[in-house]
């Protein structure tokens, strides 16, 4: 639903001047901080957000937030209710057969959260330890896979905040999460003194934004705009508004 705004004619002495101004409504859930969360005054704010925006300024165009549900965010695109989709969505085989994904934005891979002073270095040293996970993600997917779905282990939430606190009131002496989710909870309660570990067998995923299939035009602004972004430190300073100044870098743009 690409609208075109107007025709701006500013007079300049006897010589017109048109500005041309395109609006992409974007489609973005409001439920997934520090990605993308409604404020009670229905704003919608988060990483995504400020992406999306950063990119949209780089590539003069702009934007109309609308709070998405994730059920059927999808086909929003299909009948042409939006333009663009960014939230923290992964990009996967299966959802490359319905939309086009940017190039990678974000790295999505799980993490082990522990107290900086545990000895953990991998998912394996855990088997006889309480690791908390939120249920059916996919973090106990990796932990019933490692540890055993029947593994008295594990522990799991309805939500990672839950899961974090249970972490540091050492109910737990591990979690497994979302690494955005996880930094971003680190960052907002430093006085929790949590550390990140890693393990291969968290293979490596991305979020990607989104596109109806076929719209390359938009997409080829959307991975300028990107570029453009993490090539002038603008990337790098949204990341450390909301994470910390680990900067990720990314695929090859």
């Amino acid at each position: 639903m690409k609208k075109l705004l107007g025709i701006l004619c500013i007079a300049v002495g006897m010589a017109p001047y048109f500005v041309n101004a395109e609006t992409y409504v974007v489609g973005a859930g409001g439920t997934y901080r520090p990605f993308e969360y409604e404020t009670p005054s229905k704003e919608l704010k988060g990483f995504d957000i400020d992406i999306i925006k950063a990119i949209a300024k780089k590539e003069h165009f702009d934007i109309k937030l609308v709070n998405t549900p994730w059920e059927g965010i999808f086909a929003t695109l299909n009948s042409g209710d939006r333009d663009i989709l960014v939230s923290g969505i992964t990009i996967t085989d299966k959802r490359k057969r319905i939309v086009d994904f940017s190039n990678p934005y974000f790295p999505a891979e799980q993490a082990i959260v522990v107290p900086k002073s545990s000895k953990v270095h991998a998912l394996s040293e855990l088997k006889n330890e309480n690791v908390g996970v939120v249920n059916s993600s996919t973090a106990d997917v990796i932990a019933s896979k490692v540890l055993g779905i029947n593994s008295t282990a594990i522990k799991r939430f309805d939500n990672t905040p839950l899961m974090l606190q249970e972490l540091y009131e050492e109910g737990l002496s591990s979690a497994i999460g979302d690494v955005g989710v996880v930094k971003y909870y680190i960052k907002t309660h430093p006085e929790k003194d949590f550390k990140l570990v890693y393990d291969e067998h968290f293979k490596p995923q991305y979020f990607g934004i989104a596109v109806a299939k076929g719209n390359d035009k938009l997409l080829g602004k959307i991975n300028t705009g990107l570029k453009d972004i993490i090539a002038d430190g603008t990337y790098a300073k949204i990341y450390q508004t909301w994470f910390d100044t680990d900067v990720p870098t990314l695929p090859a743009q």
